[in-house]
């Protein structure tokens, strides 16, 4: 079986930003050389998210608004008393989970007609890993 460990960094401009990696998951799948497998990508931190989504910018901000919603930005989260002020980023986080796992099928991520990966960041501004790990034959 072989293994194959891409990280990718980001440092977002703002503080909420949905990212396209796409391309950047396709490529580390052709360069781990697996043909069968599977490809894991996974934030690696609690105020980020990789999700699978269609890249339609009107959906975009419905989840940004449903996100929102659920997981309203607000200053009396009792993780602020530590001197933090991104509980709201946490939350986020856990509605729409941390890492992805996708097929690799005859050397080729596998995903359907309108399935995009994005790196979902809602406490930016400083640097933060997304790691790409890749198991297969």
């Amino acid at each position: 079986m072989k293994a194959y460990t891409k990280y990718l960094t980001f440092k977002t401009e703002k503080r909420r930003e949905l990212i396209r990696i796409t391309d950047t998951v396709k490529e580390a799948v052709e360069e781990s050389g697996v043909k069968e497998g599977l490809c894991l990508v996974s934030a690696m931190h609690l105020t980020a998210a990789v999700i699978v989504q269609d890249d339609e910018e009107g959906l975009h901000d419905d989840i940004w608004e449903w996100l929102e919603r659920l997981a309203p930005f607000r200053e009396n989260y009792k993780h602020h008393l530590t001197g933090e002020d991104n509980a709201d980023a946490h939350l986020k986080n856990l509605l729409v989970h941390l890492q992805v796992v996708l097929p690799i099928t005859e050397g080729k991520l596998d995903l359907g007609p309108w399935q995009e990966i994005f790196y979902a960041e809602f406490d930016g501004q400083r640097p933060k890993r997304v790691i790409i790990k890749i198991i297969g034959e």
